[in-house]
């Protein structure tokens, strides 16, 4: 029979050590655990580049989206001041009105006096601020000529609406107020991410800031060849059309028209792009409209106004200004809006180009619509 022997314990030998499974488990774990470790960013670990090129583009987002809210609270403050203005006018006004009604009032009441038909305190209570309970006297009306009687309506009425005037305008004034309010916030939301940014960015050495330029010139002729490429599938749509349209016109025997439609918007297209070309090289300041520096939507707004048309301030509120076409029939003069929360826009030129007033420390300029990558279009506009 043989010797009875003890199963050899399973598991793994380092360096001549035979470890039995539950120490090499222990031992696996620890070099996860060493790798996460590693993996994981320290605290006081510089960013890399990219990781710093990707917070300053995600910054000047933040703060292109936060300068729409900004435009639409400082186009709100404007308009709510001339209201207040004009109901502060009016209000003023219309208590001058009522203040020559009351001396006049008060006339009647002394001459009623004088005569005998009224009471001897009649006089010194027409002068009162609440005039009303006197006149509610029958003696004193039954009294008075028609033209008198005539007065004490316009005033009572004068006064009610002068007192519904004057609530308006304070609630206006309180409007103007929430505002200012927000204009302010908005404000004190884009310095502060401005401020982020620029501090990234000056943390970096001469070599990284090489670095970002080459990443930036990746992306930025990775971009040109995605314009290129709609170029030439334009070009195709269009000259595919060209031979559908000479083909149906030589089945049908002819025809007297041109056969190339010409938008109707073309010539003030034409005057948009030119403005907008003129004022390539201007700086990029954020609420800016011109002339002398713009943001994306105060330069689309101030283009499309050179060509005769009012669009709206925001970037959000012109996505809705016109009829929205296919990036593929996209014409110059049309609007390009990007991301999914509509914060940045361009002029289409043609050839899968634009021009728009990119970020904060850039100018105006000619740019591929896929600066950014192809995924941020939101949509193409044709201004109406």
């Amino acid at each position: 029979m043989a010797p009875h022997r003890k199963a050899r314990p399973s598991g793994t030998r380092i360096a001549g050590i035979r470890t039995p499974v539950l120490a090499t488990a222990a031992l696996t774990s620890v070099a996860l655990l060493s790798q996460t470790a590693n993996a994981a960013p320290s605290p006081d670990r510089k960013p890399s580049v990219e990781e710093v090129e990707k917070k300053v583009d995600d910054l000047y987002r933040q703060a292109e989206s936060a300068t729409d809210k900004y435009n639409a609270a400082k186009e709100k403050s404007t308009e709510q001041r001339k209201r207040v203005d004009t109901l502060l006018d009016d209000v003023a006004q219309r208590t001058q009105k009522l203040n020559e009604a009351r001396e006049q009032l008060g006339s009647f009441a002394a001459a009623q006096y004088r005569t005998g038909a009224a009471a001897p305190d009649t006089a010194t209570f027409m002068l009162a601020d609440s005039p009303q309970d006197y006149f509610d006297q029958t003696q004193l009306m039954n009294r008075l000529t028609g033209r008198q009687k005539e007065t004490v309506d316009d005033y009572f009425t004068d006064r009610s609406a002068t007192m519904k005037k004057r609530q308006e305008a304070t609630e206006s004034l309180q409007t103007l107020t929430e505002s200012q309010e927000a204009l302010k916030s908005s404000k004190t939301e884009i310095q502060k991410k401005l401020g982020t940014a620029r501090e990234l960015l000056s943390r970096l050495t001469a070599e990284e800031k090489a670095r970002l330029a080459a990443i930036e010139k990746k992306k930025q002729e990775e971009a040109r060849r995605q314009a290129e490429e709609l170029a030439r599938q334009q070009e195709a749509a269009r000259q595919k059309q060209a031979a559908q349209e000479s083909s149906s016109s030589t089945t049908t025997g002819g025809s007297s028209g041109s056969s190339t439609t010409v938008p109707s918007n073309g010539t003030k297209a034409e005057k948009a792009l030119a403005y907008a070309r003129a004022q390539v090289g201007k700086p990029y300041v954020w609420g800016a409209t011109g002339p002398d520096s713009y943001d994306c939507s105060g330069l689309t707004q101030a283009a499309w106004k050179a060509a005769g048309v009012s669009l709206p301030r925001t970037t959000y509120d012109q996505v809705d200004a016109g009829m929205t076409v296919p990036l593929a029939d996209a014409q110059p003069g049309d609007l390009i809006f990007f991301y999914d929360d509509i914060s940045h826009v361009g002029i289409y030129i043609g050839d899968g180009m634009m021009i728009h007033a990119p970020k904060p420390g850039a100018y105006v300029r000619e740019e591929s619509i896929y600066y950014d990558g192809a995924s941020i279009i939101h949509s193409v506009v044709r201004p109406a």
